[in-house]
């Protein structure tokens, strides 16, 4: 048996929308069923409305195929009871394809093709770019720090180092002997206020002091052997010269006084 139903004007074609105003099915009410992956119609319900003891409907349609197709597939009760007294459903869709013509292959799944040229292209000159940035930002981060090594003034520690390196080989002049040996002395013994002590107290203190001390003695050490005979490395350069790190550069020329008086 066939459902009464309102039949559309014209027949829809694949993928158009059909529709169906008023269609009477009898029993409890009814509800889309869930759609399947290969069904050839799909279906839905407009609208409700009791009709005694059935339900009218106004539903659409969609056709994925083809031909006659029956809609009771696409429906189920709401109440979980079945469906078996529905009546046929029968719906037409037609071709989108003139007739002779035949349907494509299925599509077969295989391995994606490259992307052409331009793709490629395009692609790396962005990693081009990003390489030239990051050079650039490099050598600009680079260049900052050097300038600000070279901006860097000198301290105290940079005008002694030469001569302490010197000093250490047994290289000195006697001028610059007396600057180190005395100067040094008579300017530590100035900057800690220690003027008015005795030349043996002041030497004693100032081998024991923290900051003047390190220097001081290994002065004495190196200014007492034989040319050559010790070496000094840069760790042990960089302790002994640390103190005079925070010093400005300006304090060498007080120490130039010194050794001039001593």
């Amino acid at each position: 048996m066939s459902a009464s139903l309102q039949r559309p004007s014209s027949i829809p074609s694949v993928g158009m929308t059909g529709r169906i105003d008023g269609l009477v099915l009898p029993g409890s009410e009814l509800e889309l069923a869930p759609l399947t992956s290969n069904a050839p119609v799909a279906v839905r319900i407009v609208a409700t409305y009791p009709h005694g003891d059935a339900f009218r409907y106004d539903l659409e349609y969609w056709g994925f195929e083809p031909g006659h197709h029956d809609l009771r597939a696409c429906l189920q009760r709401v109440d979980g009871s079945a469906t078996d007294d529905l009546p046929a459903i029968d719906v037409e869709v037609a071709s989108l394809l003139a007739p002779g013509q035949v349907l494509p292959h299925t599509l077969e799944s295989g391995r994606v093709p490259r992307f052409g040229g331009y793709v490629e292209i395009l692609f790396g000159l962005g990693i081009l770019w990003f390489a030239v940035l990051g050079w650039l930002l490099y050598s600009l981060r680079a260049r900052r720090a050097a300038s600000a090594v070279e901006k860097r003034p000198a301290s105290f520690a940079d005008m002694l180092q030469p001569l302490v390196e010197r000093a250490s080989r047994g290289e000195l002049s006697p001028s610059e002997r007396a600057l180190l040996e005395l100067g040094l002395a008579k300017w530590w013994q100035a900057r800690l206020g220690w003027t008015g002590l005795a030349p043996v107290e002041a030497r004693q203190r100032l081998r024991a002091h923290e900051q003047a001390g390190p220097l001081l003695t290994r002065l004495e050490d190196w200014l007492h052997r034989p040319p050559g005979a010790t070496r000094v490395d840069a760790a042990e350069l960089a302790r002994i010269l640390s103190p005079y790190r925070q010093m400005p550069a300006a304090e060498f020329d007080a120490l130039a006084r010194s050794g001039a008086n001593a």
